[in-house]
């Protein structure tokens, strides 16, 4: 009986600290840094990119949206960390 009572704990215990973490991702997703720092990111690539590249090809063009869409869906995971480390104390 005593160790049912320690597994459940144990998970529950898993459970929370996943409660947590998911919490914790949720709030970096919708950030006001997160989107800041995508947006700089984006603008200095960009300006980065028509610095260096012949524009006049629509097929190299492209890179420019495309790869601000990937900037955008990636998570900036050392700056999130500390993020969220401030967040939870």
């Amino acid at each position: 009986m005593s160790d049912n009572i320690k597994e459940l704990e144990k998970r529950i215990t898993d459970i929370e600290k996943r409660n947590k973490r998911v919490e914790g991702d949720k709030a970096w997703e919708t950030s006001s840094l997160r989107k800041f720092l995508i947006v700089v990111l984006t603008y200095v690539f960009a300006v980065l990119y028509l610095k260096i590249a012949d524009t006049t090809n629509p097929f190299f063009g492209a890179v420019v949206p495309c790869v601000g869409f990937y900037l955008s869906t990636q998570t900036l995971s050392i700056i999130k960390k500390k993020w969220l480390n401030k967040r939870n104390k």
